[in-house]
């Protein structure tokens, strides 16, 4: 079957419409992309684009044009003056250039010139992974880690004395399980009365990561 460039077309426009999504600027507005767009020239005449899009920032309308050919060798400098010539009489248009195979010196070249981006859109492939002097790039790396997390508190119950609840009158059932958990927890103290010491919640679960030896954390 023919190649007609048409499936390269739409991998082009919803590349674009990909990266526009990913962006997420919320300053950008009215943003439509179309599939062979026609823009008439100053003299009238419909010129045909594989993709426009066109937004609006700032109070300003940004139209763009992407000229997608998916050939088997590298664009040449025709391609690029054809480009430019069907542009000519359109003014206010951004010009991008795609293909799948690279473009000639002399392509490079006319199209800075002419502010003219030029794209290189394809499948990944191998020789990607391959410095210029055949050194292999860093393609991914694989890490297997054991995460160790300070110890923390993470629960506090109350068990009350049952002699000492019912001989005083200040709380009752329904509000004593509340009272520890509006209290902040440097506000909240545990007495060791047989050690004479005293420690705040906040303060116990400090000493609780001393507690471990050899145990390092990171910051």
């Amino acid at each position: 079957m023919a190649n007609t460039g048409k499936e390269y077309e739409e991998l082009v426009r919803d590349i674009q419409r990909s990266l526009i999504n990913a962006e997420n600027i919320p300053s950008l507005k009215n943003i439509n992309i179309e599939k062979n767009k026609k823009i008439k020239d100053r003299s009238g005449i419909d010129r045909e684009f594989d993709i426009y899009w066109e937004f609006e920032i700032g109070g300003h309308t940004y139209r763009s044009v992407i000229e997608c050919k998916d050939y088997s060798s590298p664009v040449s400098i025709e391609k690029i003056d054809a480009f430019i010539g069907k542009t000519n009489d359109i003014p206010g248009l951004k010009l991008i250039y795609a293909t799948r195979t690279g473009y000639q010196s002399g392509a490079k070249i006319k199209a800075e010139q002419h502010n003219i981006q030029l794209l290189v859109i394809r499948d990944q492939q191998a020789q990607d992974w391959v410095d210029d002097d055949g050194t292999p790039l860093l393609k991914s790396i694989h890490f297997k880690m054991t995460a160790i997390l300070p110890p923390r508190i993470i629960n506090f119950n109350v068990h009350v004395d049952k002699e000492w609840f019912y001989s005083q009158n200040e709380y009752t059932e329904n509000t004593l399980p509340y009272l520890f958990k509006t209290e902040l927890s440097d506000a909240i103290f545990i007495r060791n009365i047989s050690k004479g010491e005293k420690y705040s919640i906040h303060d116990l679960s400090r000493l609780l990561m001393k507690k471990v030896d050899n145990m390092v954390y990171g910051e």
